[in-house]
């Protein structure tokens, strides 16, 4: 195989909303009492809803910009790359990226519904949740449905409208939910607690994968506000390794044997020693834990073999213990448009750390994984010949698809009158509550 054959499906990338998102799925009061994007007087964007003021800024969306501009900006839709909003634009980015389909998570949203899950009416928010979602699965997904596999918020706040909406969301051919990797974050029962039984139930009918996406439940460990930004960064997959551990130990996994969770934004190198370590932990400790309740004569590695599919954008270690972790239970990702995309040079990237392995390996990792994880037979609705990175970017080079860089100056996560030194994650929370402030 050569890089141009390889068929990539991205499991973990975003959407920045536009203003329309309603605007064709509701009417009336509903439509009235949506989230709303307003304009502040400096020009920067924020959603409003029920009360609450969220701004889409920083990291989220920092594509096709150069990288002296990351920080608190962007801070409106006018300083985007096109395709963090605009679902043609995106395709065209697709293309120029070699990528063949992909799964977007929100960001009006968040990640895992929160918006809505912390709206004080929960009426109103759960008719604004499921037309979200119909808008995510009709209107973006919808214009292209061989490029895109859709992906549904839950009603997190009521185990029972969850079930209710997996199974509404199911018929309409969405497979995916996104769900908090610890719902106590938002203040709701933890994961082992009966009341979320109605939602497991549904997620096993459906055979519906959930997604646990990074960065909304467990938080990214960093040691004070005064280490550098880069030491969060870096751990931020720990964080995933952190819930990952609890997610193994679900009593659920037990009574609904085909239930599949997604590891977004993930990472894979941690993987090996985490199952190593519960291993043992688990060999050492069940006599008095009792956790053969949960196991039964599996060990902890085969409960997440079996369960657990975890993404990387680039983790040449993890692919290099491939045999540890599970050909069946890597899958690839891109995560346009936030800080860390390699966007428009994924391929080349991943090439250098996948050539190593077989061909069939290749496959799975790249796109026959997610296409089972997420019941999206792509081949189903294109020829493979026309999915594959060297297709796509002939078809981006026809359309004349532009991926160079484009400046647009903002706020630095630095005064101006700042020495140069590394930036801190008390700067970035400063620079976060002089945005919050100006909306």
């Amino acid at each position: 195989m050569k890089m141009d054959d390889m068929v990539l499906i991205s499991v973990d990338d975003h959407i920045t909303e536009p203003a329309n998102v309603f605007d064709n799925q509701l009417s009336g009061e509903a439509l009235a009492s949506a989230p709303k994007l307003r304009t502040s007087d400096k020009g920067t964007n924020y959603w409003e809803y029920q009360g609450a003021r969220q701004q889409s800024i920083a990291l989220n969306a920092v594509v096709g910009r150069p990288r002296e501009e990351y920080g608190m900006e962007p801070t409106a839709l006018t300083q985007l790359r096109k395709g963090c909003y605009d679902v043609h634009a995106r395709v065209d980015d697709m293309d120029a990226n070699g990528i063949a389909a992909s799964v977007n998570f929100s960001s009006l949203g968040t990640m895992d519904g929160g918006t809505y899950i912390n709206a004080p009416d929960k009426k109103l928010a759960l008719t604004h949740l499921r037309a979200h979602n119909d808008w995510h699965i009709d209107e973006w997904c919808g214009a292209y449905p061989e490029r895109f596999i859709p992906l549904g918020m839950l009603p997190m706040w009521d185990a029972e409208a969850c079930a209710a909406e997996v199974h509404r969301l199911a018929a309409k051919g969405c497979f995916a939910v996104a769900f908090n990797d610890n719902p106590t974050a938002r203040g709701l029962p933890g994961i082992h607690h009966d009341s979320w039984e109605p939602l497991w139930k549904a997620i096993s009918d459906t055979e519906t994968t959930i997604c646990l996406h990074i960065g909304v439940g467990n938080p990214s460990p960093h040691a004070s506000p005064e280490s550098p930004i880069e030491g969060w960064i870096t751990t931020m997959p720990l964080a995933v390794a952190f819930g990952a551990a609890d997610w193994i130990n679900l009593s659920a996994l037990q009574r609904y044997p085909n239930m599949r969770i997604s590891l977004s934004e993930s990472g894979i190198g941690w993987i090996p020693y985490l199952l190593e370590r519960a291993d043992y932990s688990h060999e050492q400790h069940y006599a008095w834990t009792h956790s053969k309740m949960i196991f039964g004569d599996q060990k902890p590695s085969e409960i997440f073999k079996k369960h657990f599919t975890s993404c990387f954008i680039d983790d040449a270690y993890g692919l290099r213990n491939t045999d540890l972790i599970g050909e069946d239970n890597i899958c690839f990702e891109v995560d346009y448009p936030h800080s860390d995309t390699p966007w428009p040079n994924s391929p080349e990237v991943l090439w250098k750390s996948i050539q190593q392995l077989p061909d069939q390996q290749i496959d799975k990792i790249t796109h026959l994984n997610a296409m089972r994880d997420f019941r999206f037979n792509l081949f189903d609705r294109c020829p493979k010949a026309e999915m594959t990175v060297g297709a796509l970017r002939a078809r981006a080079a026809q359309k004349s698809v532009d991926t160079s860089i484009h400046s647009n100056t903002g706020e630095a996560p630095l005064a101006a009158n700042d020495q140069v030194r590394p930036v801190t994650s008390q700067d970035l929370a400063e620079m976060f509550a002089r945005h919050a402030a100006e909306a």
